[in-house]
């Protein structure tokens, strides 16, 4: 068994191809490649079993590599995004791992891979479907325009454009433009974040999903990561975007 391994970032590259090494040690791992071209010419001459690919790399996309090619490699994508698009695609059974990686969900996904090889599943139909949905060649998703939160004993809705951000701590809080609090009755912001419009809200941490008009900027920190700042400001935490997501937040503040 071959595995290819994508990804751009030194460090996550180690820690991954480490990873894979010790989930499946009688495999041979290719990479990591860093770039869209050398992912074109890598994979114009092989064909590995498997490919374990960062999505955003450092001359583009690796979609981009991949559109290019009669590609029939299942392939577990990497990502510090998380959007709709990707998780609908883990509908047509290619896994996603959100970064930073999980191990016991590469794991998962690495069994997924082993059952699926008697099946004779057509994962280059499954890329296509997922490369036509990017392309906007279906449907686009419909995105909650309101959401529901407690107001004293009342239910209010509330306009997406007067949410701040959802945080999650025992329960679901949603924050207003106008600086209120509210208890809202949803169990996860994994649900929220499907709900969402991804062009409007930014998942900045595994507690926080973040509406941009409430994002006055941001300040750049030493270690790689993002302190946002939020308008209005909050006292009760600080929003800091880990090193893994600040290039994909910065791309979605500057629209």
């Amino acid at each position: 068994m071959t595995i290819l391994l994508i990804e751009d970032e030194p460090l996550i590259a180690r820690q991954l191809r480490k990873l894979v090494q010790q989930l499946e040690p009688a495999a041979t791992i290719d990479g990591p490649l860093v770039s869209v071209q050398g992912v074109i010419d890598y994979l114009t001459h092989h064909r590995p079993d498997l490919i374990v690919a960062d999505i955003q790399l450092a001359d583009g996309v690796s979609f981009d590599a991949f559109g290019q090619l009669n590609l029939n490699v299942p392939i577990i994508f990497t990502t510090a995004y998380d959007e709709y698009a990707i998780r609908a695609f883990k509908l047509n059974s290619i896994d996603y791992l959100l970064k930073p990686i999980d191990p016991a969900e590469l794991k998962t996904a690495l069994a997924k891979y082993h059952r699926w090889q008697p099946t004779g599943t057509d994962f280059a139909d499954q890329f296509r479907t997922f490369l036509s949905q990017l392309n906007g060649q279906s449907p686009p998703p419909a995105y909650k325009r309101r959401f529901l939160g407690h107001q004293l004993r009342q239910i209010v809705s509330v306009a997406q454009e007067q949410v701040a951000y959802f945080i999650r701590d025992e329960l679901i809080y949603l924050y207003t433009t106008a600086g209120q609090r509210l208890v809202t009755d949803y169990k996860t912001l994994d649900e929220l974040d499907d709900m969402a419009d991804p062009t409007r809200f930014f998942r900045a941490t595994r507690q926080c999903l973040v509406q941009i008009d409430a994002v006055a900027g941001y300040r750049p920190h030493h270690t790689g990561k993002i302190q946002v700042l939020l308008h209005p400001p909050n006292d009760r935490f600080e929003l800091m975007v880990s090193k893994e997501k600040a290039a994909p937040f910065r791309h979605w503040f500057e629209g």
